[in-house]
């Protein structure tokens, strides 16, 4: 092996490694799928107060906290999307979160088309994991800054400008993002 071949083999294993460095490493969520009487009594609480927001005006709520709740579900870029989200088994091109107990209807879709109505629509929704953007989001503990990070904390870290970049569609409107 000529000195040149040593070279780049060090060269290859230290980019290796820093592209490894790189790499943010995510904690499992908690597990929220078991549900005792205590949680399900809650739960009609939550869907009676998500309704009760919507009124009969079909309330939306705005486009950062929209984005903030795309981002707590679907995830962007090296930020995955939750372990809760499922894809639809009525439509496979919808999604829904299967950490809530809500189930796979088109009520509990997480994202709508144009000026349907979608569950991260509601003025007051909430998540099982507390995620930012919802109603009953709680702030990351110290804990989870630690590695691996949970993704709470990692969007909390999030520069707003990569909030911003979030496509959602707001009253039936995609919002171009490019647009100051």
């Amino acid at each position: 092996m000529s000195k040149d071949d040593i070279n780049k083999r060090i060269e290859k294993q230290k980019a290796k490694k820093k592209a490894n460095e790189k790499k943010v490493k995510f904690a499992p969520a908690k597990d929220v799928t078991k549900k005792s009487l205590k949680d399900r009594i809650g739960m009609v609480g939550s869907f009676a107060m998500a309704m009760a927001s919507r009124g009969i005006n079909n309330n939306r709520i705005d486009k950062k906290t929209k984005q903030l709740r795309v981002l707590s579900c679907h995830g962007k870029g090296e930020l995955p999307p939750c372990e809760y989200l499922r894809q639809s088994k009525v439509n496979p091109k919808e999604s829904f979160c299967g950490g809530c107990g809500c189930g796979d209807r088109k009520q509990t879709w997480l994202v709508s088309d144009g000026n349907e109505y979608g569950k991260l629509d509601y003025p007051k929704v909430s998540c099982p994991l507390k995620m930012p953007g919802f109603t009953n989001y709680e702030p990351s503990s110290p804990d989870e800054a630690k590695s691996p990070i949970t993704r709470r904390h990692y969007i909390e870290q999030m520069d707003m400008k990569d909030v911003d970049s979030v496509n959602v569609t707001v009253n039936g409107t995609p919002l171009d993002t490019n647009k100051k």
